[in-house]
């Protein structure tokens, strides 16, 4: 097989034919995200942009942006292409971030209305979608039922760890990330148990078929989420505490925006 051929198969016949990830694509995605993140993170500190809780509301928008788009793009409010379903499309809201964040500091540079310029600019993004939706709602047919499952499910998930964290300091000193990666592991619950939908992601397949049931995802969360906060809170716990906080925000965005794509999705019945 040749370099073409190679890349054709593992690459863009994935997206082409919806068929998922796969074990090489999900490696050299995973590869990409982790230098994506220590560039990005060598940049913000270039630019002298903290990364504290005010960057990371308005980083909100920009986070709604990916999946409002998956969710436009499968009711057919957008054209199917590489750039509107992952990863493409990531790479798309990425862009389109990092070049608001750099317009809003080439002309304010790291200073505190930098922050809220910068969040207002990504709600317009977000408004611009959300008109888009208005304009086709007769492209989805919304299944309000989906919350009869959704949300009693999603209670006794978080339930769960909210135990969980009395008895496990790891995560409660963790508890947003858990939070959101159960609410992830929810909705692709429900999606595949109740609506007939099938997981994209390799790892995730591969837990499905070893307990024979869509609820082995939260199990597979804390198999991967315990051993990675571990690792930022006990064995980097000296290092410097905004890389700390950007990776665990690329974490929560992780969990968030795959699964508000996935709750979309299913509601909008696409």
């Amino acid at each position: 097989m040749g370099p073409g051929e190679f890349f054709q198969k593992y690459f863009v016949d994935p997206i082409k034919y919806n068929q998922g990830y796969n074990a090489v694509n999900t490696t050299v995605y995973a590869i990409i995200l982790g230098i994506a993140v220590l560039l990005l993170y060598r940049m913000l500190k270039r630019m002298g942009i903290k990364i504290d809780e005010r960057f990371f509301v308005a980083l909100m928008p920009y986070i709604i942006l990916g999946p409002l788009m998956r969710a436009e793009t499968d009711t057919g409010m957008l054209p199917r292409t590489y750039l509107t379903v992952s990863p493409g499309a990531y790479f798309v809201i990425a862009a389109f971030a990092i070049a608001a964040l750099f317009v809003v500091w080439r002309h304010l540079g790291p200073v505190d209305k930098l922050y809220p310029i910068y969040r207002d600019f990504g709600w317009v993004l977000v408004g611009g979608l959300i008109f888009l939706l208005l304009i086709n709602l007769n492209k989805a047919k919304f299944h309000w039922n989906y919350f009869g499952y959704f949300i009693p499910i999603l209670f006794v998930a978080e339930l769960s760890i909210w135990a969980l964290g009395k008895k496990f300091k790891l995560i409660k000193n963790n508890k947003v990330l858990f939070y959101t990666h159960f609410y992830d592991a929810t909705t692709t619950f429900v999606g595949i148990q109740f609506f007939g939908f099938w997981e994209q992601h390799v790892l995730a397949r591969e837990f499905m078929g070893l307990f024979g049931t869509p609820a082995a995802m939260y199990i597979e969360k804390l198999v991967v989420l315990v051993p990675i906060v571990w690792l930022l809170d006990v064995y980097m716990k000296d290092e410097d505490p905004e890389l700390i906080n950007f990776v665990k925000m690329a974490i929560f965005i992780l969990g968030f925006g795959p699964g508000t794509r996935n709750l979309l999705i299913a509601f909008m019945g696409a």
